[in-house]
């Protein structure tokens, strides 16, 4: 299905009209109502989706991109102070026993697993119609650089009346590091995509090298202690330790991991390492950052963090199977349903097109989900009191529950950003019109 048409779809969902001979007798067509309405635009998504696209990808970046929003909602807070400031926590900090929450909400390694093996299909695809790496490449950056204009030209706004109404640095501080932190993921993203040629080249010898030189500096780091040259050397951890579900995805892209034993003893290899590292060498159990802690397993990346990622990929390789029978394959009816036919989406269908929708925007939804959250934290603010799980310390479990009742309205908030903004996204993809897909059937 080309991205062109699911968008149409999505934001015309009106039936087309029947065209009668002139001499046909004129009839009433029959009512239709919102629920036949979605039905029909449900089975037009699927219906127009080509035989020959992997749902399972497309419903594995969907997953990736819920979980870190849920994630990011989850276990950032924003705590209001006596002295009106607003200053960054999480529940992580003061409730150890979440930390598996965190294994659950930090999906990041199955981003960079299916976003390699896009990029190694799409650069294949790329020279294979005679497009040079160049254009290739400023095609993809492009993708990325008109969503984040969008945000930081917002934010500047943001800033500026911050500025003129004397709000406190801290409060300032504690809101642009919300919104910008996650940014490190998309130039970490971008990097491995300049990378593209020699990852595609190298397949799983690119994450061998990756994972070893995580090894080596965090082994650096427990000989040598923190500080001078090892803190320099450990921030290309970040590269290197997201370098190895990139490769991992180009391996799968070149026809590895067909037998699903490769999966499971990536999985198992995973879990175990992971679990050893934790218990023994004294890794954090959260797979995210937690205020105060000495050591962090994203900042930069430890060898647990890498560990932890092959168990995901193995995962993922795993659930391949299952997702495509979930979402199913198209049904090649036509993709115009007609008026009054009273066809049926079956379960599949309607989360097909869930996961449609969510990757026709997931750069906007991934940049503006924060946003989401920080303006529903602080508008409320005029009601004139802390309220529970979104202004008050997360330091109880009633904290959690309240901040679970708060995750709607961020949605609905969230909805309404894309709305919005999700034009920027639109107008970045290249070919807007064409139907030319890469293998993996995402748009070029």
């Amino acid at each position: 299905m080309t991205e062109l048409q699911i968008r149409a779809e999505v934001r015309s969902p009106q039936p087309a009209t029947d065209i009668k001979p002139a001499d046909a007798p004129s009839s009433t067509p029959p009512t239709r109502t919102a629920l036949d309405r979605l039905h029909a635009t449900v089975l037009r998504i699927d219906a127009a989706t080509p035989a020959g696209r992997d749902r399972a990808i497309d419903v594995l970046r969907a997953l990736a991109i819920t979980g870190v929003v849920l994630g990011h909602w989850l276990v950032s807070a924003v705590a209001l102070r006596a002295d009106g400031h607003l200053l960054g926590d999480s529940p992580l900090a003061h409730m150890p026993g979440l930390a598996p929450l965190s294994w659950v909400l930090q999906p990041l390694a199955i981003f960079f697993f299916v976003g390699g093996r896009v990029a190694a299909q799409g650069y294949g695809s790329a020279l294979a119609r005679g497009v040079g790496y160049g254009a290739w490449l400023r095609q993809r950056l492009r993708r990325l650089a008109g969503p984040v204009g969008a945000l930081l030209g917002m934010w500047l706004l943001v800033l500026a009346g911050m500025a003129m109404a004397g709000i406190a640095h801290e409060t300032v501080y504690t809101l642009l590091n919300l919104v910008l932190s996650p940014l490190w993921f998309l130039l970490v993203f971008a990097l491995l995509m300049v990378l593209t040629p020699l990852v595609r080249r190298a397949g799983v010898l690119a994450a061998v090298l990756g994972g070893g030189y995580v090894a080596a500096t965090d082994g650096a780091r427990m000989v040598f202690g923190d500080g001078g040259w090892v803190d320099t050397v450990r921030q290309f951890n970040v590269l290197a330790g997201w370098l190895v579900p990139f490769g991992l995805g180009a391996a799968w892209a070149a026809g590895g991991f067909v037998r699903r034993r490769c999966a499971a003893a990536l999985l198992a290899a995973g879990v175990v390492s992971t679990a050893g590292l934790i218990l023994w060498c004294g890794y954090p159990a959260s797979m995210v950052g937690v205020p105060g802690s000495q050591i962090s397993n994203l900042s930069p990346v430890t060898l647990a963090a890498v560990t932890f990622g092959l168990a995901q990929c193995g995962a993922a390789l795993l659930l391949c199977g299952p997702l495509r029978r979930l979402v199913g394959r198209s049904s090649h009816m036509s993709a115009s349903v007609p008026q009054g036919s009273g066809k049926r989406a079956r379960p599949g269908q309607f989360a097909w097109a869930a996961v449609a929708v969510i990757n026709l925007s997931a750069i906007t939804i991934f940049l503006w989900h924060q946003t989401a959250m920080l303006t529903v934290t602080v508008t409320t603010l005029g009601i004139g009191r802390p309220l529970s799980g979104l202004h008050t310390n997360p330091d109880h479990p009633l904290w959690a529950l309240a901040r679970c009742g708060w995750v709607p309205v961020f949605t609905i908030v969230l909805v309404a950003l894309c709305i919005v903004f999700r034009e920027a996204e639109n107008k970045s993809r290249p070919g807007r019109g064409r139907t030319t897909r890469e293998p993996s059937g995402r748009p070029a």
